[in-house]
């Protein structure tokens, strides 16, 4: 009986990273829907409507019209549903090193070289070379040192196109974009949220990832050469559970 449940859960565990991996076994793999995306839904709300100050009706065909449709309009992200270009740049570097070194040492003696004439009564019954004028010695030295160095390089340089997911209380825009691209049998994802003032999108309604505040910026990817690349499921359970 026990060995038929030890059977039985091998299987399912086997069967559970399995389907890890069952969408792109001999195939690339799937498409994430868009159909649930924030974005989408964000898109489905009408937006704003369009303020119209004349009633004229040539207004409708003049360059100077208020409204974002016209020629000089300004067609910046402003409410919810509305696209914006983020330009993410990244070209940082970073070295620190530092090192500590420390050492101490002490030394203590403690006699008693008189006391009401105890010294020398004890010195007598004490063996040959023995002395009650240092009864107690102490000495200790410690020393530690340390060294560390951090580099890191790091380039990226990617534009996607986000979505304004919601307009909070203080006029500030929550944006969300996602972005798949299948090569073969990998497909390459990124992902962007964040937080972004209108101020700050530019003419051209775009924005730099360094003017939106709680950026997430994901770049990574799925498919068979991510699988070769990462540990097994396995390998990572072990070296989770082992202290050493």
């Amino acid at each position: 009986m026990h060995k038929l449940m030890k059977i039985i859960c091998f299987s399912v565990l086997g069967l559970f990273m399995a389907c890890a991996r069952a969408d792109h076994m001999g195939s690339p793999p799937s498409f994430t829907s868009a159909a649930e995306a924030p974005e989408t839904k964000a898109m489905i709300e009408p937006g704003l409507p369009a303020v119209i100050l004349s009633r004229n009706p040539s207004d409708a065909a003049s360059l100077w019209s208020p409204t974002r449709a016209s020629l000089l309009g300004d067609r910046r992200a402003v409410v919810r549903g509305d696209i914006l270009t983020v330009v993410i740049e990244i070209d940082e570097k970073a070295e620190i090193s530092n090192s500590s070194d420390r050492s101490r040492s002490g030394s203590e003696t403690l006699g008693v070289p008189g006391l009401f004439g105890l010294p020398q009564r004890l010195d007598t019954k004490l063996p040959d070379g023995a002395s009650s004028a240092e009864l107690v010695g102490i000495n200790s030295q410690s020393s530690s040192s340390g060294d560390g160095s951090v580099k890191r390089n790091e380039k990226l340089e990617l534009r996607i196109a986000s979505t304004v997911i919601d307009v909070l209380p203080n006029g500030v825009l929550s944006i969300s974009g996602s972005q798949e691209l299948r090569v073969n049998f990998e497909l390459r994802e990124l992902l962007v949220t964040g937080f972004v003032r209108p101020e700050d999108v530019s003419r051209q309604n775009e924005i730099t990832y360094d003017k939106i505040a709680s950026a997430r910026v994901s770049y990574g990817g799925r498919g068979q050469i991510s699988d070769v690349q990462q540990p097994r499921i396995g390998q990572q359970v072990i070296d989770a559970v082992l202290p050493f």
